[in-house]
């Protein structure tokens, strides 16, 4: 049954947040239902989570007496090789499932739309889906396995992302095993802890953080149905990374290995003040620390080697055991809280866009799981060859960067190989190279697929045709 507005009003008064309806005379019928249907989703239990988070003093950043870097695993050789047969096999056995976060917007790119349907490939111009749809399509004919692709979209880019799929005959990939889910929204607050309205009959929302992804698992139903596919094993990542290995064996098979609950891929950070959280101990327990939560001492710390202490950084690349999924989407995550500029309502009810921070928004962390494993591992990588974000328009983590390091990521594939890239003096290859997974998905593959006399003479790419 909808909502009344006389069950609105007695349940917003019970939580003192009367004042969401007092435009209500002046809004039309359709915006009185919209109001009130925003009202009715409301989690009132998480909304009095971040009263009480509001109201507490802003914690300390973490003691650095009682914080220590987290172990990291480097695979090689024999180790590195049993790894990546287990993670193999577990593919073939179709244990697998791969989890997308790509709730975002392409708007600090300057793109209109989801940010997965911005143009990335070097050569093609393919969108990020396209190459994260097409690394699953080739694992799945490398490994002669079925592996379920949850893309975790927002209310705001859900229609689009799944319009683009379906236009694009989801990229080869059975539509059956393409999953789509919406992520939570959140309202935000006022100092006074008061729901902010950005228009008359409006609630501001924002998502809830990528730890949100736990709770639209559940409230999907997708937990159950990765059960009944029979999955063990879900590779977590997230959309504006062209380079992530999706379900790399050798990854797969050190989690399972290690019989780990969830598992961390690591890289070194760029330099102390690289935005990424940092793998650490406290009380033996292992934990991610965001950047923004260390102090200028922690971020600069260096051991005796002249290394950073806290060398580590997440860049959200995990592999979960789905029984601590399920288990982890039953408990409340800890709440992330900042100060951000956001749009209101002033008492004449015209909305205002204020040049400062005004209100607090809240998120969830995926890795605010992590104390709760009972195993965990933290594999490291090189960066060059899986973390390239696209996060910003210019500068580092932009198209270019992107774009450049997907090109090196393939030169490196064909020196593997033998074939000889033409580079410029600063060593960047001289022509664009660009390699579709389901053509090759590492040197070992292309190595297999090259013809005889293969040379690198201008840009270049490599595609198997594959209908969509």
């Amino acid at each position: 049954m909808p909502l009344t507005y006389e069950q609105a009003r007695a349940l917003l008064e019970r939580h003192g947040q009367a004042q969401v309806l007092r435009f209500w005379p002046r809004l039309s019928p359709r915006e009185q239902t919209a109001l009130l249907e925003q009202i009715a989703a409301l989690d009132f239990d998480s909304l009095a989570r971040m009263r009480e988070r509001l109201a507490a003093a802003r914690p300390a950043a973490a003691d650095a007496a009682a914080l220590e870097p987290a172990p990291v695993l480097e695979l090689a050789g024999a180790e590195r090789e049993q790894a990546r047969q287990e993670g193999a096999a577990a593919l073939r056995a179709g244990q697998v499932g791969a989890l997308l976060v790509a709730g975002g917007q392409g708007s600090r790119l300057g793109f209109d739309g989801p940010k997965g349907v911005f143009p990335i490939g070097p050569v093609s111009g393919a969108s990020l889906f396209e190459i994260h749809a097409r690394k699953i399509l080739a694992l799945e004919r490398k490994y002669a396995a079925r592996v379920p692709f949850y893309i975790m979209t927002s209310r705001e880019n859900d229609e689009p992302t799944r319009r683009f799929f379906a236009q694009h005959r989801h990229f080869g990939l059975d539509p059956e095993r393409v999953r789509f889910f919406v992520q939570g929204m959140w309202p935000a607050l006022d100092p006074q802890g008061r729901i902010i309205l950005d228009a008359p009959g409006h609630i501001f929302l924002s998502p809830d953080g990528h730890g949100g992804i736990l709770e639209a698992l559940r409230v999907n139903g997708l937990l159950e149905d990765m059960t009944r596919r029979g999955l063990s094993t879900l590779f977590y990542f997230q959309v504006d990374n062209p380079l992530v290995e999706i379900a790399d064996p050798v990854f797969l098979g050190a989690h399972r290995r290690q019989r780990a609950e969830l598992s961390l891929k690591v890289c070194a950070k760029r330099d102390a003040e690289e935005g990424l959280g940092v793998v650490a101990r406290r009380g033996g327990r292992p934990l991610v620390v965001e950047y923004t939560e260390l102090t200028s001492e922690q971020k600069h710390a260096r051991r005796p080697d002249g290394q950073l202490l806290f060398r580590y950084g997440s860049v959200a690349i995990h592999v979960f055991d789905l029984e601590f999924l399920k288990r982890e989407a039953a408990r409340p995550l800890p709440l992330h809280v900042a100060h951000k500029k956001v749009p209101y309502c002033d008492e004449r009810g015209a909305t205002v866009k204020p040049e400062a921070p005004n209100a607090y928004k809240f998120e969830k962390f995926i890795f605010d799981v992590l104390p709760d494993a009972e195993r965990s591992l933290n594999l490291a990588f090189a960066r060059e060859d899986e973390f390239s974000p696209v996060k910003n328009a210019a500068g580092p983590d932009s198209p270019e960067t992107a774009r450049r390091d997907q090109a090196l990521k393939f030169a490196r594939w064909f020196e593997r190989c033998g074939i000889a890239v033409p580079r410029d003096a600063a060593g960047a290859p001289r022509y664009r190279l660009e390699i579709d997974p389901c053509f090759a998905l590492g040197p070992e593959d292309l190595r297999a697929r090259l013809p005889a006399g293969f040379a690198i003479a201008g840009d270049t790419r490599l595609a198997e045709p594959v209908t969509f």
